[in-house]
């Protein structure tokens, strides 16, 4: 190992993790308050001040290459790991106006039936590009949804549905209609 990459590995190690996670939490939560009170002017400015900021990046490129379970998965370029020096390279090269890589298609079986269906997996620069746009987006459409939504949301679950709909109709009898109308929709191609 060089002396320049024992630098740079002791360089991504001593990131005050914490630190960055608070910054972009209350950079999150300003643009939360502002979607909520419908000031598009303030969140916008607010989310490109985010998308712009190194903490931002740092904790995307973080992200895709440490805390993800699929970080070992190479994209079309085939690369499964990245080293500090190269994450620390990464965190500058995120751009947004960038050219996006094509996506690696897989065919992974679907459960209980003889079907395939595809799966794109995109290139690590491209992931930590999306992990950073989502840290943006993420507190805008919170502050939108509606309060009794659970589908894909963050911190929020079945569990949490469940709880909603008993405290809904523990007192009084009411309907729970639930539908699954994917497969009634026709589709002529």
């Amino acid at each position: 190992m060089s002396n320049t990459s024992l630098k740079t590995t002791g360089e991504w190690r001593s990131i005050n993790w914490r630190k960055l996670e608070r910054r972009v939490y209350k950079l999150q939560q300003r643009i939360y308050q502002a979607s909520q009170r419908g000031d598009v002017k303030t969140f916008r400015k607010l989310q490109k001040t985010l998308m712009n900021s190194w903490s931002a990046r740092a904790l995307a490129v973080r992200r895709v290459t440490q805390d993800n379970c699929g970080k070992k998965t190479a994209g079309v370029d085939g690369v499964k790991s990245l080293t500090p020096k190269q994450r620390l390279t990464l965190i500058n090269q995120l751009n947004l106006g960038s050219k996006v890589c094509p996506t690696r298609r897989v065919w992974i079986p679907k459960p209980g039936v003889e079907e395939k269906r595809p799966l794109g997996i995109p290139t690590m620069g491209d992931r930590a590009l999306q992990a950073l746009v989502k840290l943006a987006l993420e507190p805008e459409w919170e502050a939108r949804f509606e309060p009794n939504s659970y589908g894909f949301r963050v911190g929020r679950s079945c569990h949490d549905a469940i709880e909603a709909i008993f405290n809904t109709i523990r007192y009084k009898p009411k309907f729970v209609l639930d539908a699954d109308i994917s497969k009634c929709v026709r589709r002529d191609s």
